[in-house]
């Protein structure tokens, strides 16, 4: 179904582009509308309605935002914007017709002359199944409130990290009670849908790379902690040591990096051991923060054999909060999005870290981990042995290569779930999709 509403909003976008580029009873346009309507005829096949919304510059569909589709339709949703339309509301008895005066509102050049309203304009002329008008920021009031909370709240979140991690890289007073506040807020409402988040990477004005990652490794840390039985108070403090995991990396990026003048052989040193400077950095903060997010920056990245860095002449066994820190860090660097690679799919995600256990991870973490976050988390799009399309529900914690899928059956909508375990004789998820 995702598919087929991603597709119906670009076939929708498209009329609006070529509509500005021809007059309205051009050929072009007429072909464009044809097809957005023959792509909104196959949506009634399985729902009665749907509403797009438009959430800051994001287009969004339920649950679901449409990153890419945004940026490469930025004018259009400014132009949307502009007419004050944040939300269209699609109803199933909806006629070509109905769809061209729509098309053709937006397209006059002199609305903004007009003394009515799109929405007297539409009832005037007889559209009835095209509804238009402002997102309600009201819970049950509106279709896409999950998306917008879930967007705003992650956005806010990037924000105070931002504002916790330059405090503490320029040496000023850092704000504890509202990084606490902030990750109590995420442990409450935002773990436990790690999988969602993945795709909000691409939030604007961030650093895909630092801020967001940070962040989704956050989540993950706080979610696993709380599974393997953490109380509150510890869960907190671990998604406090990893907000900061990456401090001396990030310190490089800024202070160092992009200085014009030589290095010193100081600052060289820093580079080729971000993790000891992280460490250095946070001890400075410790009366705020704790000794843990110093002791998770230096360990992060020393492997639970020992075989990474900082190199140790002495036994030594990494704290429990670094092995959890260091898979999940792992884990969201391998699958997140990044703009110059597509990410790793699942499958591969498990094996490239399944090869790395009792030598990077913690053997019982790591199976743990997949036992919570499965090979194909949930949400993920599957393709089956048999050929068919299905969606991860939820995962067998003892068969984590057969979780529950729900199998879209036809075309009019009809699903069915199936629990992959119980038909592991016959049917299993062949690959993942994009």
């Amino acid at each position: 179904m995702k598919e087929k509403i991603e597709s119906c909003i670009r076939d929708l976008l498209a009329v609006l582009q070529i509509s500005r580029l021809y007059t309205f009873g051009h050929p072009q346009v007429k072909r464009s509308i044809e097809k957005a309507y023959a792509s909104i005829t196959e949506i009634f096949k399985e729902r009665k309605e749907f509403i797009i919304g438009i959430v800051s510059e994001e287009i969004v569909f339920e649950k679901e935002i449409f990153f890419s589709l945004s940026k490469m339709a930025r004018p259009v949703v400014i132009f949307l914007k502009a007419k004050g339309i944040e939300k269209i509301h699609f109803l199933s008895g909806l006629q070509q017709d109905e769809l061209e005066k729509f098309i053709s509102f937006l397209l006059d050049p002199e609305d903004g002359a007009r003394d009515e309203t799109i929405e007297d304009y539409l009832s005037r002329m007889g559209v009835k199944n095209i509804l238009v008008g402002k997102i309600k920021m009201i819970q049950g009031e509106d279709k896409v409130w999950d998306a917008v909370t879930r967007l705003s709240l992650y956005e806010d979140s990037l924000r105070k990290v931002d504002a916790s991690v330059n405090a503490v890289i320029n040496e000023d007073d850092l704000d504890h009670l509202t990084l606490r506040y902030t990750l109590k807020e995420v442990m409450e409402k935002l773990i436990g849908q790690y999988q969602e988040f993945l795709d909000f990477a691409t939030v604007k004005k961030y650093d895909t790379r630092t801020f967001s990652h940070i962040l989704n490794v956050c989540i993950l840390a706080m979610y696993f902690s709380s599974k393997l039985g953490l109380d509150k108070e510890g869960v907190l403090e671990i998604g406090k040591a990893a907000i900061f995991h990456d401090i001396g990396k990030i310190y490089i990026s800024r202070k160092l990096i992009r200085k014009e003048s030589v290095l010193s052989d100081e600052e060289f040193a820093k580079i080729k051991n971000h993790a000891v400077l992280g460490a250095e950095i946070l001890l400075n903060y410790s009366d705020k923060l704790g000794i843990l997010p110093a002791v998770v920056s230096f360990e992060h990245h020393m492997k639970y054999n020992l075989s990474g860095y900082p190199k140790l002449s002495f036994p030594y066994k990494p704290h429990l909060a670094s092995l959890i820190v260091a898979i999940c860090d792992v884990y969201d660097a391998l699958s997140q999005r990044r703009g110059y690679k597509r990410s790793y799919p699942p499958e591969l995600v498990y094996e490239i870290m399944m090869k790395e256990k009792g030598v990077a991870f913690e053997p019982n973490l790591l199976d743990r981990f997949f036992e919570l976050i499965g090979v194909w988390p949930v949400g993920a799009r599957v393709k089956l042995n048999d050929g068919r399309i299905a969606v991860v529900k939820e995962i067998n914690s003892d068969e984590i290569f057969y979780p529950k899928v729900e199998i879209q059956l036809n075309t009019e909508g009809a699903k069915q779930l199936v629990d992959l375990k119980a038909e592991k004789d016959r049917l299993k998820i062949e690959s993942s999709l994009f």
